[in-house]
């Protein structure tokens, strides 16, 4: 029988930062669908280096990257503040996108991105990469066995962040609840299917300067059924020695636990307690890249999408607003949704 598989498709890798280079070590090793034809970085210098010992292009302004006819698709992995100008260039050149978390600086800026994306028909993966946490995985598989949820409890704690340009509001667009809450904002969508509606939020700076690096929320969400809203707590910390991660699940029947650091799943049912699952951890960046090697390929749509980037920009955007008026306040429902 003939092979009649396809060969791997060329790739542009924007950001060599420390993310970047876990994508690019999955697209060396890991994923034979996709092959890196070039890359763009801002430090040039370090850009074109790191180039020369890949084989590849180098592009010193990423649109010249996205309009390189040898690169197919595209892998941004940059500071937020980037992302309106790289989604504006792979729209304009029809070229397929991964582009990481947070989609957007704004709300205003992502519904622009959007509509850019599909008034071309171009397909764009957001990388909430903690859907693809086995534990995340596990636990949505098990959710009836809590019933209607009720109530939901999220969080995640951190080391102090490196990079310096994350304390730098300008350059970031926000602190901890821009960069890593939406993570949560995301799951709070993801294993409900609801939507939050309001949001009251407290912020704290204990490590950082200019960007918030702690907070607290509570939120209410809408699940669409026309019955009770869930209330859900999250709070997330980058001013710790110690990691955690979070998601409690309580329904009417019983409640699950899980912590997606250290790798469980536990049932609750009235006092006792039943480990349903330990799980090794896993590369959820890998996960990432094969499910965008086929949406690139067009042998499948994105299981992230862009509204989907949007809806956890919009509660960052509403927890930034409470916190600064000390009140509870709306979520702005999405334009053009």
């Amino acid at each position: 029988m003939a092979d009649v598989r396809q060969p791997p498709l060329p790739v542009g890798l924007i950001g060599l930062g420390k993310h970047g280079e876990r994508y690019l070590t999955h697209l060396r090793s890991d994923v034979p669908e996709l092959r890196l034809a070039a890359v763009s970085r801002r430090d040039a210098a370090r850009g074109r280096a790191r180039a020369a010992e890949l084989g590849v292009a180098f592009h010193a302004d990423p649109e010249d990257l996205i309009a390189d006819a040898a690169v197919r698709a595209v892998i941004a992995v940059v500071p937020p503040i980037e992302h309106a100008r790289i989604v504006a260039a792979a729209a304009r050149e029809g070229k397929p996108l991964l582009i990481e978390k947070p989609f957007a600086m704004t709300v205003h800026d992502g519904v622009v991105q959007r509509d850019a994306l599909a008034a071309r028909g171009v397909p764009c993966m957001v990388a909430h990469t903690l859907r693809f946490s086995p534990v995340v995985r596990e636990l949505r598989a098990r959710l009836d066995l809590v019933g209607r949820p009720s109530q939901m409890v999220l969080g995640q704690s951190f080391e102090p962040s490196r990079l310096g340009w994350l304390d730098d509001p300008a350059h970031s667009g926000g602190g901890n609840i821009l960069h890593t809450g939406v993570h949560m904002f995301d799951l709070l969508r993801h294993l409900t299917g609801g939507e939050v509606e309001s949001v009251s939020c407290t912020t704290e700076r204990v490590t950082t300067r200019k960007t918030e690096d702690s907070f607290t929320a509570s939120m209410a969400a809408s699940l669409g059924d026309g019955g009770p809203k869930l209330l859900a707590a999250v709070a997330g910390s980058r001013a710790t020695r110690s990691r955690y991660g979070e998601v409690r699940v309580i329904g009417e029947s019983a409640q699950l636990f899980a912590d997606h650091v250290h790798g469980q799943v536990v049932l609750i049912e009235d006092r006792r307690e039943t480990v349903l699952a330990r799980l090794a951890d896993a590369p959820t960046v890998l996960a990432v890249l094969r499910e965008f090697a086929a949406v690139a390929t067009g042998a499948a749509a994105p299981s992230i999408t862009p509204d989907d980037g949007l809806a956890a920009v919009a509660i960052a955007e509403a927890c930034y607003r409470s916190a600064a008026s000390g009140r509870r306040v709306p979520v702005w429902p999405l334009e053009g949704s």
